[in-house]
């Protein structure tokens, strides 16, 4: 979704500069590198301030590469973001017309490099303080990634099941990603098979939560622009079913391994502790888990929508009820909820589970030892 700010600043900083061969309208993106800012002045547009900004740029990259030229650039009020500086490089959009005109657009900020940078520090971090574990499961998080771009997003494109596609890109998420970070261990596949009997229990509540809320996947700008272009053919209610699968997996896994090595260390500090005990033990380590996770749930979900949550806040004239009735209210409700009752049932399965297959020994009723 191109936020709306964006759109308005395409074309205050938009201005015909060349005619191009080209008849077929296409579009081009390229780096600019700013060489000066040759003015800024104060100016009102259609009742807007606007700061306007003359800067002299040349093209870095693509078949413009090395051509110079000045572009207007309009700032608009309490927009520093906008606002561009000498030596900094900026994202241009090249509109090539079907009259053979073109223009070029200032896009955005160039920000690659200091993505590279910050996840070079974060790598850093992430070796620092917990060793080749960690990198392993930044090798899973970028597997999960791959999983998700060339399989899920494709398939679902092409206008197969949301839901199936989801739950199974979920399967293969689980699969790779649990065993690259905690390695080839019994527990780590007690952890796996926990996560996977409690997605599988995460489908039918999602299908039952959405279905009994009335929910139909058009609760989102996103949604719409989705009904309106060549994706229109998507079932969205299974796009919103499985978002609510794939959003379910993040915390699933991080429930069943802790839970199952909160077992198993458990286990190994003291060998003589029975099934009974350790249940005991794990469902109390499991109860606080359950009780942060369950706000932390909440509250990634309400962070990620702060932005329409404060759109929803500004008009006086709506009702609070008919502002929770709405389905993208709804749609946050419904994810957190079948979220959270995931959670209530990932820790109970995954500490049977890992009672059942990670303990070795337990004791009997007169202090001795057996092996089961």
């Amino acid at each position: 979704m191109i936020p709306r700010w964006l759109l308005l600043a395409f074309l205050l900083s938009s201005v015909p500069l060349r005619a191009a061969a080209q008849t077929e309208p296409h579009e081009e993106y390229m780096r600019a590198h700013i060489l000066e800012i040759l003015s800024e002045t104060s100016e009102e547009f259609a009742g807007i301030d606007r700061t306007v900004q003359i800067v002299r740029m040349e093209i870095i990259s693509g078949p413009d590469d090395g051509e110079i030229f000045e572009l207007e650039n309009g700032i608009l009020q309490d927009r520093a973001d906008m606002r561009l500086r000498q030596g900094e490089t900026i994202v241009m959009r090249k509109l090539v017309k079907s009259d053979g005109t073109s223009e070029y657009l200032i896009a955005e900020k160039y920000r690659l490099p200091s993505l590279f940078w910050l996840s070079a520090f974060f790598l850093l971090l992430v070796f620092l303080f917990s060793g080749w574990t960690g990198l392993r499961s930044i090798t899973g998080l970028l597997l999960s990634i791959g999983i998700l771009a060339l399989f899920v997003v494709p398939k679902i494109a092409a206008c197969a099941n949301p839901l199936l596609i989801s739950l199974a890109g979920s399967f293969a998420i689980a699969c790779t990603s649990l065993y690259l970070a905690h390695g080839f261990h019994r527990r780590t596949t007690v952890a796996l098979a926990s996560t996977l009997l409690t997605l599988a229990i995460s489908v039918l509540l999602a299908v039952v939560f959405v279905h009994f809320a009335k929910l139909f996947g058009m609760g989102t700008e996103e949604s719409m622009f989705l009904q309106m272009g060549q994706l229109q053919v998507i079932n969205l209610r299974g796009l919103l079913l499985g978002g609510i699968i794939i959003g379910c997996l993040g915390v699933l896994d991080d429930v069943t391994t802790a839970q199952t090595a909160a077992i198993d260390e458990i286990r190994k500090a003291n060998p003589t502790l029975s099934n009974q005990q350790l249940l005991r033990a794990g469902f109390s380590v499991g109860k606080e888990h359950i009780a942060s996770l369950i706000n932390t749930l909440a509250l990634a979900y309400a962070g990620a929508s702060l932005p329409l949550l404060l759109i929803f806040s500004l008009p006086d004239d709506y009702p609070l009820w008919v502002l929770l009735n709405s389905e993208f209210i709804s749609e946050e409700i419904i994810r957190t909820l079948v979220g959270s009752a995931t959670l209530l049932f990932a820790v109970p399965i995954s500490t049977v589970l890992a009672v059942t297959f990670l303990h070795g020994e337990e004791t009997n009723g007169h202090g001795h030892t057996h092996r089961h």
